[in-house]
């Protein structure tokens, strides 16, 4: 996506996509988790799809590999694709498009498949430079899954939208399909409107003096002083040693994340000598410097990342060590962090949930933890749910189907749901349909991990996922991944080593100056009334004091949230 405009210009700028966006297709954020008896209606109409619920025949489809098409109708009325007598998972319906390099493509469709278990369903494009995922979804028999996801093409060209099952055995259906473009300038429009309606409030300030006669043509500052939505970077012990490197960190974020300060390999070296000295002298740093910690991570499931005594416990033994673990280093900051991963990356990995009993062990360590810090948030943390389409272990519905294996196995309490963002490629219009799918959930979602790989164009993409991310209705923050290491960070530094900032740190300076750091300057009216639209958190509203020279300026403190209705003002007065 284009880089924004900025400083003086950002106000233009944001005129300009407001008045765009009364041009623009709306986004539609929904996706149905549900089975239903019927598909619903084609997101868009079908946007550029021809035929899209099938009403004429076969009329824009052919057969992808050597799948015979049928159409049929159901016992509703309802008529639908068949692609059937498949031998290779790619053998089902397809339908050609030319597809433009610079546009944003939202994909969507309803499928189920004939008999049998659960299969994945994936919707695939073969593309002029390859052929690329949109999205997946597990379907069922007897009922319509929604499959949603998204793509862009590196180059302009014909396009075929083809499914893929690796179960040749099921007949593919597919319903009510959706292939929408978006200008650069329309998905802007998106995020610049999400950011008006969910992270914004109207504020109208009065300005008297101290008889209470309004203020006319008084200029007023309004600064932003701490914002609602967590924005933070991970750090580690390279910090409490280097002067620059807090100036440079406390400056910018009120909240982080220890990079492996509070792991078990590192608390818990040699079995019963724990060391916790790295963790409190970071937890020290932080608190002093009022900066909020997420605890990551109690549990990791990565057979590589255990402490080195770990492996070799029988199961009796090991379940015990566990317990001693989450007792031990949740007690031990239970009221002093805001979340915690509990368990780490356990789609891709299973080291514990084998040991101990995948229905039951992952649900047991979130109703331990959630007794000892009742007060912090528990995550799940998992990398690929939106970064990368093509991977099934991870997929939003993989994230769902954990969530519902940890309620099964006994656990009801509060969830949140961790997406760690380590991104190698940047699809935005996947991002954003993927974080839709977990939307469903209704679990708070947070990015936890934020990085992308390095490369001439590092920056660029970074400012494409975070503006994403601030932008999408259900993402409740954000911490990057990019604690500084004298001999390098973990895939993204924002500095070199003399904390000068690097475009990846420009770009954050940047986000954190519009989002995070709001300074405003108006001009009351004639009834001393200044209003605008802003972003949530703390602010002070000050104006210069002509009356008393010792008292250069007054100023008030105050809160903007969420209002009941978008019409509604915040009202501040603010007495002279």
């Amino acid at each position: 996506m284009k880089t924004r405009c900025y400083s003086i210009l950002t106000l233009f700028c944001y005129f300009f996509i407001s008045r765009y966006a009364a041009h623009a297709t709306p986004y539609d954020y929904s996706f149905t988790n549900e089975c239903l008896e019927n598909p619903k209606n084609p997101q868009y109409n079908g946007g550029i799809v021809v035929n899209p619920e099938f009403k004429e025949g076969l009329k824009g489809w052919a057969s992808f590999g050597n799948a015979k098409l049928q159409v049929q109708r159901s016992e509703t009325g309802n008529e639908f694709i068949v692609a059937h007598q498949r031998n290779q998972s790619f053998d089902s319906a397809s339908q050609e498009f030319f597809m433009d390099h610079e546009k944003l493509y939202t994909f969507s469709a309803w499928v189920q498949i004939s008999n049998g278990d659960d299969a994945i369903v994936v919707a695939t494009f073969s593309t002029p430079t390859g052929f690329y995922d949109a999205g997946s979804t597990m379907a069922k028999s007897g009922c319509w899954s929604m499959l949603k996801g998204g793509i862009t093409v590196n180059q302009s060209g014909s396009t075929q939208l083809y499914f893929q099952s690796k179960n040749v055995s099921i007949d593919i259906w597919v319903d009510s399909v959706s292939l929408q473009p978006f200008t650069q300038e329309d998905w802007e429009a998106h995020q610049y409107q999400s950011i008006e309606k969910v992270r914004k409030s109207n504020v109208k300030i009065h300005v008297v003096d101290s008889e209470g006669k309004p203020l006319t043509n008084q200029t007023i500052t309004i600064s932003q002083k701490l914002a609602n939505f967590p924005f933070g970077c991970a750090i580690n012990t390279n910090i409490l040693t280097n002067q620059a490197y807090k100036n440079w960190f406390t400056s910018r974020f009120k909240y982080t994340t220890f990079e492996n300060e509070m792991k078990w390999y590192t608390n818990e070296r040699v079995q019963n000598q724990e060391d916790y000295s790295s963790s409190d002298a970071l937890l020290e740093f932080t608190k002093s410097n009022g900066i909020s910690v997420r605890g990551h991570n109690v549990f990791w499931d990565d057979p590589k990342y255990q402490p080195s005594w770990v492996p070799n416990l029988e199961p009796q033994k090991l379940a015990d060590a566990t317990t001693k673990r989450i007792k031990s280093v949740m007690g031990r900051y239970s009221g002093q962090v805001i979340a915690w991963d509990v368990v780490n990356e356990n789609m891709h990995f299973d080291f514990l949930e084998r040991k101990l009993g995948r229905m039951g062990s992952s649900s047991k360590f979130y109703s331990m933890a959630s007794v000892i810090d009742g007060h912090a948030d528990l995550f799940l943390n998992e990398y690929n749910t939106i970064e990368e389409p093509g991977d099934r272990l991870s997929s939003p519905d993989s994230y769902l189907k954990k969530i519902e294996e940890i309620r099964s196995g006994g656990y009801h309490g509060p969830l949140s749901i961790g997406l760690e963002g380590h991104f190698t490629n940047v699809n935005i219009p996947y991002m954003r349909s993927a974080i839709d799918k977990l939307a469903s959930s209704r679990l708070p979602i947070w990015i936890t991990e934020l990085d992308v790989k390095p490369g001439p164009n590092q920056g660029e993409l970074l400012e494409q996922v975070l503006r994403e991310a601030h932008a999408h209705p259900a993402v409740n923050g954000i911490v990057l991944w990019s604690a500084w290491s004298p001999k390098g960070c973990y895939r993204m530094c924002l500095t070199d080593n003399d904390f000068r900032t690097l475009a990846t740190g420009d770009v954050v300076d940047r986000i954190i100056k519009e989002f995070f750091g709001v300074v405003v300057t108006g001009t009351t009216d004639g009834e001393g009334f200044y209003e605008t639209s802003l972003i949530h958190g703390d602010y002070e509203v000050s104006y210069p004091n002509e009356k008393d020279v010792k008292l250069t300026r007054i100023s008030r403190d105050f809160k903007v949230d969420t209002l009941g209705y978008s019409e509604d003002f915040l009202y501040v007065k603010i007495l002279g």
